[in-house]
């Protein structure tokens, strides 16, 4: 599932507008069997409502993980996004 549109909303409506057609999207494909990933424009501060569905089998994140990288190193990056989404699955 492309999550750009959700990633460029401008507003707390429009994201959530988002989130709600994503979400519908990922149960429907769910129903239907197949595994949902998901990913475009997912950040530190805007995946925890995407890995909170519970459909989701996988985010494709890159390029913030990197960008975050370049500061604090791979490692350190990977294992923040990795809390983030632990944590909306809790």
């Amino acid at each position: 599932i492309h999550t750009g549109c959700y990633a460029d909303a401008q507003t707390d409506a429009e994201q959530a507008k988002e989130l709600e057609r994503i979400a519908k999207a990922a149960t429907y494909a769910a129903s239907l069997g197949l595994k949902v990933n998901a990913g475009h424009g997912l950040t530190y501060h805007n995946v925890k409502a995407i890995a909170a569905l519970p459909e989701m089998h996988e985010l494709n994140i890159g390029h913030a993980i990197i960008g975050r990288a370049v500061m604090s190193g791979l490692k350190e990056a990977v294992a923040e996004m990795k809390r983030l989404m632990q944590e909306a699955r809790a």
